[in-house]
């Protein structure tokens, strides 16, 4: 995971060559159980695919209301192509679902439990722990930009993409205060992540890698 800012870079290492969540501009080469009033989040602006079928048809998807200090920018438009599409909409649902687990302060929340499976679900929740013992949350904006989506036969898919992490901070629960570090390289990750379409008609990740610092993501 490397979805994080300094905070938790030393509780997180164990889970850095496999997953990958959100948050900051920092150094570090490897991203609440928040009793306030949870408001709706997607306040970013989007340009990504409109909900597909996938996400508009699968059952029982969970509904993921994020605080609204939170936000997200999804800079991949639509391609086309209707699998393509519905990969990248999904996966969309599975980047804030982590976030709404760290925000919970719940290493087994349902939300991303119904986007991440084996390999990647046992590294997300190692991930969420990680904040829950550290008694903090992510916070601040993310953009994610050049989405190269390709589908193999018809539950098969792989996702490779960059997050911009220079406006995505930590902040302590307690008196709720932001861990703010100035953007640097390492502030751009390049994820590749596999998928599957799993029988609720869901693209589910099964495994997820991260490179920090990557020369393909920087502005």
């Amino acid at each position: 995971m490397n979805r994080r800012p300094t905070l938790l870079a030393a509780l997180a290492l164990t889970a850095t060559a496999a997953l990958t969540l959100s948050a900051c501009g920092s150094d570090d080469s490897s991203k609440d159980k928040d009793n306030d009033k949870i408001a709706g989040a997607d306040t970013g602006s989007k340009t990504s695919a409109s909900p597909s079928a996938s996400a508009s048809t699968a059952a029982d998807r969970p509904k993921i209301d994020l605080p609204s200090d939170l936000t997200y920018t999804f800079d991949w438009p639509e391609t086309g192509d209707k699998d393509k599409d519905a990969v990248l909409t999904d996966s969309e649902q599975s980047i804030k679902a982590v976030d709404l687990g760290i925000v919970n302060q719940d290493p087994l929340d349902k939300a991303y439990l119904y986007y991440y499976e084996g390999e990647a679900a046992a590294s997300t929740q190692e991930f969420i722990q990680a904040y829950v013992k550290a008694e903090a949350r992510v916070t601040g904006a993310y953009r994610y930009y050049d989405a190269a989506a390709n589908v193999s036969g018809k539950d098969s898919a792989s996702l490779v993409y960059c997050e911009d992490q220079s406006k995505a901070y930590d902040m302590y629960l307690e008196g709720k205060k932001v861990n703010k570090t100035p953007a640097t390289k390492n502030s751009y990750v390049l994820y590749i992540t596999e998928l599957h379409k799993n029988a609720k008609g869901v693209w589910a990740v099964e495994k997820i890698e991260s490179q920090r610092g990557s020369d393909k993501c920087q502005p």
